[in-house]
C-alpha cells in the first residue's frame, strides 16, 4: 500500500557497533542532506510547530511543484526544498533502500541490509527496493543513525516533520523481521526526530497505530485506509490529526462522505507524478 518513491553520538555509538564505518559521515549517505555542523542552532522538541489538524494537503513526493493558495500542508521528498509559507512535511524511505541508493548500502553498510539464509538481499518486489535489517538492537541502531542524518538535513532545510515509509516492511520480510522489529525502531526513530524539533507521522500499518501513538507518533499518513477498512484505526489514535490519501475516486468519494472535515483528505494519482505531468490526479473533498 505504500507509495515509496542524530546527534554525533547516535551515529558514533551506532558504528561502533557494527562496524560499519571509520566516520560519522560515512552513516550519512551519499544522498540528501547531511547534518546540520555543529555550528548550526539546535532545533528543541519545545518548539516544534503545531501539525495542522484536518489542513488541505498536497502530495508532492514524486515531483515538486507550488501548490494551490488554499494548502496548508506539504509533503516532499527530503532530497526537495520545503514549501515556503506552508507546513512541510518530509518524507523519508527509512526501512528500505531507494533503488538509486542500493550500491551505497552495499559499499558502506552491506551487514544492515536483510537478506535470506542464502546471502541473498530480501527485495520488495512492487519497488525494487532492498529491506533493510532491523531484527536486532545493534542494526537497529546503526540504521537509525543513517535516517537520523536524513531527518537533521529535514530540519536543517526547514521542513516541520517527517514521515518515515515502509513502516510495515516486517510483512514483506520472508519471516526474517517481527511487528516488534517495526515497533522498536520507530521508537528510535520518535526520539530522533523529536530532537530535532520535527513531528514525526506514522505511515501505514494500522494495526501498530494505538501503538506508535504511545510511542510519541504525532500524526498519520493512511494510504487507501478507505478501501481497506482502516481508517477508524487512525482516527482512533490520532483524531483529526490524520492525512489520508485514496486513489480511487470511488473510494475517495465514500471517504469525503464519512470524513470530510474531520482529516486531510486528497485524492492523488497512484504514481504521484508532479503537476503538468501525464496523468496527474489531485482533488480534496
Amino acid at each position: 500500500m505504500a507509495r515509496r518513491r542524530t546527534g554525533a553520538l547516535l551515529v558514533a555509538a551506532a558504528l561502533a557497533l557494527t562496524g560499519c564505518g571509520s566516520a560519522a559521515s560515512d552513516a550519512l549517505g551519499t544522498k540528501g542532506t547531511a547534518a546540520p555542523t555543529s555550528g548550526t542552532p539546535t532545533r528543541n522538541s519545545a518548539a516544534a510547530k503545531a501539525f495542522p489538524a484536518a489542513g488541505v494537503f498536497d502530495y508532492q513526493i514524486g515531483g515538486s511543484y507550488p501548490p494551490a493558495s488554499g494548502v496548508r500542508i506539504v509533503d516532499r521528498d527530503r532530497t526537495s526544498a520545503p514549501a515556503p509559507g506552508r507546513y512541510n512535511v518530509c518524507y523519508v524511505n527509512a526501512y528500505q533502500a531507494q533503488p538509486g541508493d542500493l550500491a551505497w548500502w552495499q559499499h558502506t553498510h552491506p551487514n544492515l541490509l536483510l537478506r535470506d539464509a542464502s546471502g541473498r538481499l530480501i527485495i520488495d518486489r512492487d519497488w525494487n527496493e532492498a529491506l533493510l535489517d532491523i531484527a536486532t538492537p545493534a542494526k537497529r541502531l546503526a540504521i537509525a543513525a543513517v535516517v537520523g542524518g536524513w531527518f537533521a538535513g529535514c530540519a536543517h532545510s526547514g521542513y516541520d516533520a517527517v514521515e518515515p515509509d515502509n513502516l510495515d516492511s516486517y510483512t514483506r520480510s520472508q519471516g526474517h523481521l517481527t511487528q516488534a522489529d517495526a515497533v522498536a525502531f520507530a521508537a528510535l526513530l520518535a526520539g530522533i526526530a523529536h530532537r530535532d524539533t520535527l513531528l514525526i507521522g506514522q505511515k501505514n500499518a494500522a494495526e501498530l497505530a494505538t501503538r506508535l501513538r504511545g510511542s510519541g507518533y504525532d500524526f498519520a499518513v493512511a494510504e487507501e485506509c478507505q478501501e481497506y477498512d482502516e481508517c477508524d484505526a487512525y482516527t482512533s489514535a490520532y483524531g483529526t490529526k490524520v492525512i489520508e490519501i485514496e486513489y480511487s475516486a470511488d473510494q475517495f468519494a465514500q471517504a469525503c462522505a464519512a470524513r470530510r472535515g474531520r482529516v486531510s483528505l486528497l485524492l492523488r494519482d497512484r504514481d504521484v507524478v508532479a503537476k503538468g505531468q501525464s496523468g496527474y490526479v489531485s482533488r480534496i473533498c
